[in-house]
């Protein structure tokens, strides 16, 4: 019998990785606490919940300014310095895990769904052209890209409802609804599916599932989410 995807963890007590000590606290909406005094994070803007004074708050220029500029995606994410802790929350029920990156390793996260990071992380994009067109109505999406280049480091992503993860042996494969998945191993491989289904004279609707074939993890998130991308 093939596994089933587990549930990840959804709290944390003074876990350090990386160089980095962060908590995980809530039920129906979660808050991610980080010390930055030995490792600065850069997050998203507008998640901001409380911070110490001694904290201080800067604006980090992400790589590829002008081709981010056309796509549509953030030229900015925020970033901490400074001496203490700082407390982020979106503003949404969901589910916040901490994907721990060895040097080397590279996520792959669907789109608005990064929440924070250590500075030893990357942050690109890639653009995902035409699955939109059949699922949202727009000429792609954008996968975000996280490559731990500087060492070992602390990615955490947002998910809505429970976040279970999947881990697919070589060859093996899932079936995961457009909005339900959350983040892939770069080994991963995705590619969508569309079934026509039908019933006589009753006409028909299409089926679209994204297809994911190991090796590697996948994310799946319980609450499906789509968001209205365009070109």
């Amino acid at each position: 019998m093939a596994e089933l995807p587990r549930l990840m963890p959804s709290s944390a007590e003074s876990e350090t990785f990386g160089g980095v000590t962060y908590h995980l606290g809530g039920e129906l909406v979660p808050v991610l606490t980080v010390d930055v005094l030995y490792a600065s994070v850069y997050f998203e803007h507008h998640i901001l919940l409380w911070k110490h004074p001694t904290v201080n708050i800067g604006l980090k220029p992400m790589p590829g300014a002008l081709k981010r500029m056309v796509a549509g995606m953030q030229v900015f994410v925020t970033e901490t310095s400074g001496d203490g802790m700082i407390a982020f929350s979106r503003d949404g029920a969901g589910h916040i895990l901490a994907m721990h990156m060895e040097k080397g390793r590279e996520l792959h996260v669907r789109e608005h769904q990064f929440l924070a990071a250590t500075s030893s992380i990357d942050y690109s994009f890639e653009r995902v052209k035409g699955v939109a067109n059949m699922m949202f109505g727009g000429t792609g999406f954008f996968i975000d890209k996280f490559h731990s280049h500087a060492g070992d480091g602390v990615l955490w992503l947002h998910g809505y409802g429970n976040v279970f993860e999947k881990v697919l042996k070589p060859g093996e494969s899932i079936d995961i609804e457009p909005g339900g998945w959350l983040y892939k191993d770069a080994s991963v491989r995705m590619e969508t599916r569309v079934d026509r289904l039908t019933s006589g004279l009753l006409g028909g609707m299409n089926l679209i599932l994204n297809r994911f074939t190991g090796p590697g993890r996948v994310g799946i998130q319980s609450m499906y989410m789509h968001y209205a991308t365009g070109g």
